[in-house]
């Protein structure tokens, strides 16, 4: 029974309590979320060290990470160092993007250990996998590969069934600027193309289904023709596959099965709000997940502000979970470093939003900021930050002179000054004090 199938018999599950008690909610609010197909609680049967999270309406913003093994830089480690900094900076998800080499051991590894909801791309590692040529892959092998990754406990897999033949048809007829930038649908484009035939986890679906869920994983719905410019965002081939991917989600709550929605990529800051929009319209208030999306084309080296941006506004019109972007988005695979400042840029933007939509307790880590900071409090204003280490970091290498401030005012310090007038006392500025 997945989380759906006991949410339509009217079943609170232990997911759904701990869901509930993590977002200040009925445990009856998450199951009806639950039941409608507007939550998702990603939670394979497999994944036993998972902490449980819910993605969709009136929850909180959730974040993922990605990271994996590369090709050209096939380091295990160094994933590793990323896992242990979306740990320690709380992120709700990981996705193993790993497309090189055998790829289940670190895969399992991450599911044995990890809290966080972990997704993988089948797709990515179909060649590793069945050590086969693109072209002599067949569909039955791409079902293969999906129910290896099932039985290997991931909770969500991302899967680009809306690119079928008719959304190709419209894409190679209004054209690009980019054409297709996600790796996966390329990939599916290229086998399409190569061997005639239909997108196989279009034409075979409903096994596909079948195998998620035996294994209680929710299918993430991907784009893979979503915009990689600014000039392709909300075109021909984007839409028509979001019409495609809308009677997919139906599909998948008919056998039982939890969805997520994939979103772009890279868009106008005018053109989020009325995508979004269309997003829950078309898939039926399915969650929505989105990379970014990126507002411009311009700022490589920072695109994790880029992407915070149109975050920021994407969640606040109504996506539910935000993909990081790192400053090495379009430049090389990140690193740990940049992991933490991708990461960190995304959880603005989801608290803002989060903020934004008055979700219930929004607001009160804010606050107890701002009463650590009238009362000088450096301690707990550390203990409160979304990044820890950093915020230490940069009060303590430039130590004030006067305690209860720092550098930046010194004994002009606001705070200072109106609480040292609160207490009675009169305010001095002799640097001899």
């Amino acid at each position: 029974m997945t989380q759906m199938d006991a949410a339509r018999a009217g079943c609170v599950t232990r997911e759904m309590k701990i869901v509930a008690e993590k977002e200040g909610r009925r445990p009856e609010f998450i199951r009806e979320g639950v039941a409608a197909g507007r939550i998702a609680i990603p939670a394979n049967i497999h994944h036993t060290s998972l902490s449980p999270e819910g993605v969709g309406g009136g929850l909180r913003t959730k974040v993922n990470v990605n990271l994996g093994i590369s090709g050209d830089i096939a380091d295990e480690a160094l994933e590793w160092e990323k896992v242990a900094v979306a740990h320690e900076l709380g992120a709700e998800a990981i996705m193993d993007l790993s497309n090189s080499g055998k790829t289940q051991h670190f895969r399992t590894k991450l599911v044995e250990t990890s809290p966080c909801m972990i997704g993988t791309v089948p797709m990515y590692d179909a060649i590793g996998y069945l050590e086969k040529a693109l072209i002599d892959i067949t569909a039955e092998d791409f079902m293969d590969v999906v129910r290896r990754h099932a039985e290997d406990g991931v909770d969500f897999v991302t899967v680009h069934a809306g690119m079928n033949r008719r959304v190709i048809e419209s894409f190679r007829e209004t054209g690009r600027l980019t054409n297709i930038v996600s790796r996966g649908g390329s990939l599916i484009f290229a086998w399409m193309e190569a061997t005639g035939n239909e997108n196989p986890f279009y034409e075979h679906y409903d096994e596909m289904l079948d195998i998620l869920h035996e294994h209680d994983v929710t299918i993430s719905l991907g784009d893979a023709m979503r915009p990689g410019s600014i000039y392709d965002a909300s075109d021909a081939g984007q839409i028509a596959e979001l019409i495609e991917i809308g009677k997919l989600v139906k599909r998948a709550w008919e056998r039982g099965v939890q969805v997520m929605v994939e979103g772009p990529g890279h868009m106008a800051l005018d053109e989020i709000a009325a995508n979004m929009k269309m997003e829950k319209r078309l898939c039926h208030n399915a969650p929505f997940y989105v990379l970014g999306p990126l507002v411009t084309d311009i700022a490589p080296g920072y695109d994790h502000i880029t992407a915070a941006i149109g975050g920021a506004l994407a969640a606040s019109s109504g996506a539910d979970f935000l993909c990081y972007v790192t400053p090495a988005e379009h430049l090389r695979l990140p690193d740990a470093a940049d992991v933490r400042e991708g990461l960190v840029a995304t959880q603005i933007a989801a608290h803002a939003a989060d903020i934004a939509k008055g979700l219930p307790g929004a607001r009160d880590r804010d606050n107890r900021m701002s009463d650590a900071r009238r009362r000088v409090d450096w301690e707990e204003m550390f203990n409160l930050s979304l990044d820890p280490v950093k915020a230490r970091a940069y009060f303590e290498s430039a130590p004030p002179s006067n305690e209860g401030t720092c550098t930046m005012c010194g004994k002009m310090c606001a705070m200072r000054t109106v609480n040292t007038i609160m207490e009675g006392l009169t305010v001095s500025l002799d640097n001899n004090d």
